[in-house]
C-alpha cells in the first residue's frame, strides 16, 4: 500500500453535484501522488449512478463506484468504501460541493510530514456558509460534544479528514461513527491534528437532514460514544515474549 491515498465520497441522491465534484477532485490529482477515487452511492433513487458511470467513461477512467441497493447511512457507506480501498491512507469529502477538494493538498502533506505516530488530520471550516439555524445548531452540537468527550476538536463534524484505513478498521462500527472519529481515534493512541479548510454554499439540491432530527441522532450517539469509550481497555504496553 506504501503511502498511496483512497479518496473516499458517499452521496445519496446528488445527482447534479456529481460532474462538478468530480471535476475539482480530478483537477487535484496528479498533485496527491498514488490516488484512487471511491464513490459509495447509499442506495439513491436519482440519476446519481448513472452520471458516475459516465465520469469513469470520460473524466476519471480508474474511479471505483460501489453502490447500496438501499439507504443504510453514511457511516455504513464509509465503511463499505474503506474495506475496498487500497490505500494506506483515507482521506474523506462530502459529495455536495460544500468541500474544496484543493484542501486535501495541506492536510496530506500533514499527515505525511508527521513524525512518530500517524495522525488524524481534521479539516476545521473555520467560516460556515449555511443559514442562522444551521450554524446554531452545530455550534451548539460542538460545544456539548467537546465538554462532554474532551476530544479537542472544534468541528468534529467537518466532512474532510485524512486517517490510516487500518486506525478506522480498528473501531467499533455504527451508525453516526463518522461524527466522532476524534474522540475515538484519540482514544486508541491517534495524535489529532487540525487545520482550516474552506466551506462553501451546498452547489445544488439540499441537506438529507433538518436540525431537529440532526439533534436527536446527535445526542442518542454521544452517549453512545461516552459509555464506548467507558468500555474500551487497551494496555498501555504489549510486551512478545
Amino acid at each position: 500500500m506504501s503511502n498511496k491515498l483512497s479518496i473516499i465520497v458517499t452521496v445519496l441522491n446528488e445527482a447534479d453535484n456529481i460532474f462538478p465534484v468530480c471535476q475539482e477532485i480530478s483537477n487535484v490529482l496528479s498533485r496527491l501522488g498514488t490516488t484512487e477515487v471511491i464513490f459509495v452511492d447509499d442506495g439513491s433513487t436519482d440519476k446519481t449512478l448513472e452520471y458516475l458511470l459516465k465520469v469513469r467513461e470520460t473524466l476519471i477512467p480508474s474511479l471505483v463506484i460501489l453502490s447500496h441497493d438501499h439507504q443504510i447511512g453514511k457511516s455504513a457507506a464509509y465503511l463499505t468504501a474503506i474495506e475496498a480501498a487500497s490505500g494506506k491512507w483515507i482521506a474523506t469529502l462530502d459529495g455536495d460541493g460544500q468541500d474544496d477538494p484543493e484542501d486535501l493538498i495541506p492536510l496530506w502533506k500533514i499527515a505525511q510530514q508527521t513524525s512518530g505516530r500517524a495522525p488524524l488530520v481534521v479539516g476545521v471550516r473555520l467560516k460556515r456558509h449555511d443559514n442562522f439555524s444551521r450554524r446554531f445548531a452545530t455550534r451548539f452540537a460542538n460545544n456539548l460534544r467537546q465538554s462532554l468527550l474532551h476530544d479537542g476538536c472544534p468541528d468534529t463534524g467537518a466532512p474532510i479528514k485524512i486517517f490510516l484505513r487500518e486506525d478506522f478498521l480498528r473501531l467499533p462500527h455504527f451508525e453516526g461513527l463518522h461524527r466522532f472519529l476524534p474522540a475515538l481515534l484519540t482514544h486508541y493512541g491517534v495524535p489529532l491534528i487540525c487545520h482550516p479548510v474552506h466551506h462553501r454554499q451546498r452547489l445544488h439540491g439540499h441537506s438529507k437532514y433538518t436540525n431537529f432530527n440532526r439533534a436527536i441522532v446527535g445526542i442518542r450517539d454521544l452517549l453512545g460514544v461516552m459509555w464506548l469509550r467507558n468500555r474500551i481497555r487497551l494496555p498501555n504496553k504489549i510486551t512478545r515474549h
